[in-house]
């Protein structure tokens, strides 16, 4: 199995997917943010690996926010470093083609869970009206699995905007994830309850900040949609390999007592700098 860049039947794919919520359980629905969960093991679009999983289906309608913005938004690794929380580091590491790339990110995972931390190849295509953007785990060899993280597999994480009209739009955030580790099961409650609407609001904060805070840091800067100002170094699909799950170390943290889970009362999560 080789790794692959993602083509149009796989966008399509993916948009299928978070349209078609048949079998899957809403855990949360408040405020114009719905959250689903599903269990079980099935095999993905783009790896066709089967795997056991965390599933989690998110949708927010944003008023007042085109679907350019939000897109911009979600490419946008210098503004994500303000608003995004939940991250540690974040960085590109080459370019594959003019739409995809490999890039590295450690999350901060809800306390007394270990920090997980990703590679993946990640795609993006504005399809007619819609815009996507998916990714999946890869194996890079200079990016081996660091001591003081869990590496986990995206086995498919991605989001699908949708434009509502001139100044609305709809973003879906799916994302199936092997998280390398024995949860305990109110892990799942925790995230889809509190930390994934949590997620989905920050999103749509950053969005309504976005245009004034992009207007003072290179404005004319948008590689995600100009090419040509990508800077990356060219790397090669022979250079990667799959992240199979089963080659990595499992870790059993399902004895972890809920009543020491911490999670951030950090609603806003931006920093306070320009």
């Amino acid at each position: 199995m080789t790794v692959q860049i993602p083509d149009d039947s796989d966008f399509t794919s993916f948009k299928e997917q978070c349209e078609n919520l048949d079998g899957w359980t809403a855990r949360y629905n408040k405020g114009g943010v719905t959250v689903w969960c599903r269990d079980g093991e099935e095999t993905n679009s783009v790896q066709k690996l089967k795997a056991s999983r965390l599933s989690l289906c998110m949708r927010i309608v944003c008023k007042d926010v085109t679907a350019e913005t939000l897109y911009d938004v979600l490419h946008d690794t210098s503004y994500r470093k303000k608003w995004d929380s939940n991250m540690i580091e974040t960085f590109d590491i080459g370019r594959l083609t003019v739409n995809a790339d490999v890039g590295y990110y450690s999350w901060k995972c809800p306390s007394p869970l270990k920090n997980r931390d990703f590679i993946t190849l990640r795609s993006w295509l504005p399809l007619g009206k819609d815009y996507l953007i998916i990714n999946y785990s890869v194996k890079h060899p200079q990016y081996p699995p660091k001591k003081d993280y869990v590496r986990a597999v995206s086995l498919q994480t991605g989001y699908l905007i949708q434009s509502n009209g001139a100044n609305c739009c709809t973003l879906y955030y799916l994302t199936q994830v092997d998280p390398k580790g024995s949860l305990p099961k109110w892990v799942v409650n925790k995230v889809s309850q509190f930390v994934a609407p949590k997620a989905m609001k920050k999103i749509y904060k950053a969005c309504q900040k976005y245009p004034e805070w992009k207007r003072k840091h290179n404005p004319n800067l948008k590689p995600w949609m100009y090419p040509e100002q990508n800077t990356l170094p060219c790397i090669s699909l022979s250079e990667l390999s799959l992240q199979r799950a089963d080659s990595l170390e499992n870790i059993d943290e399902s004895g972890l007592s809920e009543e020491k889970t911490h999670i951030s009362d950090d609603d806003e999560g931006f920093s306070k700098e320009s």
